[in-house]
């Protein structure tokens, strides 16, 4: 029989620790509790735990400082930090200071339990998936007639390790932050709030979606996400990084509002290649078109987005504009194009006289100054474009985070015109629809 795993619990209120052992003995973990950072270090002169759970608020070294102690001499060594009194800014701070992972008190005991067997170290027994998680059987699914889903060749895959991000909010306009961590096969994209609320990056997850009736109304400025009264806004950019890096699982913990630094993708590429991509012991699950699916009026004069059967994926985006945009088209093939460079450095764009606007009725925050490509009599007045044809490009990341709402990869080609979020909604929504039970 395996040694039970031996876990580290660290905080000065008595009532913590002796909850938290009681719902890990239960789960046949050993449990050994410190009340204070200098506690600790006296534990670790004994034994070397596989996991340590850390408080922030601690007498004497808090959290934060024992964590840098802690990397310093046990490199290896996971710490979860936990707080009830910190936003997701501490979060941040926590993670790119070494932390395993953050918990925000009072502990939810699912994802206690969630964490700690992500956490802790792979044995033998457990190799194969992650953190214990057998791979799921190849699995064979009933067709659609417009749209089916099949088993892709490509592998499900994961960060390797936690990739933070804080900036501002484009609506808020306040400080924020992302942590993004691995998870296990057949998981998916879920994001978390800070209070625990698990709200998956699927298009039956956009807000207002319970009330979409033959007259669908769609968030229009950007995507947001909601759950048992919790939101989380403007996951596009986000999703559309994940999306071309092939990531299908990871839980992203936010606090409302993705940061949005540039409004462009290229600072979430940069932080999930800097954490690195796992690849897992499962394969992923493709869409795949076998009709087309239209949303709107197939004329140049009016905006229409539609799918169609094609022998891999790629996107074909066409905008017409006044000035400076004008007519712009581009054709996007991931295998022929590198997102990163060719797509994820393109920026929002808007007009100053909709900017002011928004900020004057308190709709927006100013978030939309620092990360929009602005337009004003005809010209660009705050910025260098990255491409001539940026504002084409743009259309095309927002239109590929979008589309992973569906919750997988497609194969088939995708044609727009001038296409907003809400019509790209409206395309991941009939795909949706039209996929097998």
């Amino acid at each position: 029989m395996p040694m039970p795993y031996t876990i580290f619990v660290v905080d000065d209120q008595e009532s913590i620790c002796q909850a938290v052992k009681s719902v890990l003995t239960d789960e046949s973990y050993r449990i050994l509790t410190f009340s204070s950072a200098e506690a600790l270090q006296e534990g670790l002169q004994v034994e070397r735990p596989d996991l340590i759970l850390l408080d922030i608020w601690l007498p004497g070294i808090d959290g934060v400082e024992a964590l840098g102690q802690l990397k310093a001499q046990y490199p290896s060594l996971a710490v979860i930090l936990m707080s009830g009194h910190a936003g997701i800014d501490i979060a941040v701070k926590a993670m790119k200071a070494g932390a395993a992972d953050f918990l925000e008190k009072p502990l939810n005991l699912d994802i206690l339990l969630e964490k700690v067997a992500a956490h802790l170290p792979v044995t033998d027994a457990s190799s194969q998936g992650l953190a214990g998680v057998t791979p799921a059987a190849p699995t064979t699914f009933a067709r659609g007639s417009a749209a089916s889903l099949i088993q892709s060749q490509e592998p499900q895959r994961t960060v390797r390790n936690n990739a933070v991000l804080n900036g501002v909010g484009l609506l808020s306009g306040r400080p924020t932050g992302v942590i993004i961590s691995p998870a296990p096969i057949n998981s998916g994209i879920v994001f978390r709030t800070l209070d625990g609320v698990a709200i998956p990056a699927h298009i039956t997850a956009l807000e207002n979606y319970d009330r979409l009736g033959q007259g669908r109304t769609f968030t229009a400025n950007s995507t947001v996400l909601a759950k048992s009264g919790r939101r989380i806004r403007t996951v596009e950019h986000l999703l559309a990084a994940l999306n071309m890096m092939g990531i299908t699982n990871a839980s992203i913990k936010v606090d409302e509002e993705i940061p949005n630094i540039d409004g462009s993708a290229a600072d979430f590429c940069r932080i999930i290649s800097a954490a690195g991509v796992e690849e897992q012991a499962a394969k992923r699950v493709d869409v795949v078109i076998h009709k087309k699916m239209v949303i709107g009026s197939e004329t140049l004069s009016e905006k229409h987005l539609y799918v169609e059967p094609f022998d891999g994926f790629e996107v074909i985006m066409r905008v017409d504009y006044p000035a400076p945009i004008l007519e712009q088209s581009y054709r996007f093939t991931p295998t022929k194009q590198a997102f990163e460079t060719e797509i994820a450095p393109a920026r929002s764009f808007n007009t100053f006289e909709n900017i002011d606007h928004a900020q004057q009725q308190g709709m927006v925050g100013s978030g939309y100054l620092n990360s929009h490509i602005i337009i004003h009599d005809g010209k660009v007045i705050n910025t260098k474009l990255n491409f001539p044809d940026e504002f084409v490009r743009h259309k095309i990341l927002d239109l590929l985070g979008d589309l992973y709402l569906i919750g997988h990869g497609l194969r088939g080609r995708v044609i727009g015109n001038m296409s907003s979020h809400g019509f790209n909604q409206a395309l991941a929504l009939k795909i949706h629809e039209a996929l097998p039970n």
